[in-house]
């Protein structure tokens, strides 16, 4: 796998280079993952519904061709985008979400954080009380509050042609976590969004770009 870390770029431009490389590749071409930030963007997916768009407040909401609905990206955000051959890789859609996800949850464990999936809510959740406890989600979810004591770290949203994925994840940092209120972030209303900054980890974009690229290359090459 090719890692290539891109800085801060343009969401349309980088958005249409991995469709041209997806669009493009044979059943040799080496996979690539590219890490990024992006300046302030609300993405909406595929089902996206315009009522989970609040108030943009001027910053540019982008249609794309990924699963889900609308999420942001912003400064301080590290971006990954993974286009992975899954036939070559011996994989099919679930297992590879489930490992973007393990990334992630491996990505944080290093920084003493300890990463939750939530069923039926793609993405990686941490308690805001106790962002560093081991024990696992019990009970069920209150149906009018199920993320109750949750704040979301990281989200999904993938695309994946021809047994080819582009799209992928993105892990919050440092972020100005303000454009989140003006979503229903993934389409959930109330949905708090963290980064590692507001769960009191301080580290810098290189540090968790170089981390959660690693820990992306072992989940996804053989």
């Amino acid at each position: 796998m090719i890692v290539k870390t891109l800085g801060r770029v343009d969401y349309a431009a980088t958005e249409q280079a991995m469709r041209e490389f997806t669009e493009t590749r044979g059943p040799d071409t080496e996979d690539e993952l590219w890490l990024c930030e992006h300046p302030p963007t609300y993405t909406q997916g595929l089902a996206g519904q315009a009522g989970h768009v609040l108030n943009p407040g001027g910053i540019p909401v982008v249609q794309t061709n990924r699963g889900g609905q609308v999420t942001y990206h912003g400064p301080g955000q590290v971006v990954a985008y993974p286009l992975v051959d899954l036939k070559r890789l011996g994989i099919y859609v679930k297992e590879y979400v489930f490992r973007l996800e393990a990334a992630v949850i491996q990505t944080l464990e290093q920084f003493g954080v300890t990463g939750h999936r939530v069923a039926g809510a793609p993405g990686i959740y941490v308690r805001l009380d106790e962002p560093g406890a081991h024990g696992a989600l019990t009970g069920p979810a209150d149906p009018s509050d199920p993320f109750r004591g949750l704040g979301k770290v990281a989200a999904l949203g993938i695309k994946v042609s021809r047994h080819c994925t582009y799209h992928g994840a993105a892990l919050n940092v440092a972020m100005d976590l303000q454009p989140f209120l003006g979503i229903n972030p993934c389409g959930y209303a109330g949905l708090e969004t963290v980064d590692l900054v507001r769960i009191g980890v301080s580290t810098e974009w290189p540090e968790v770009a170089r981390r959660f690229g690693e820990r992306l290359q072992a989940q996804l090459t053989r």
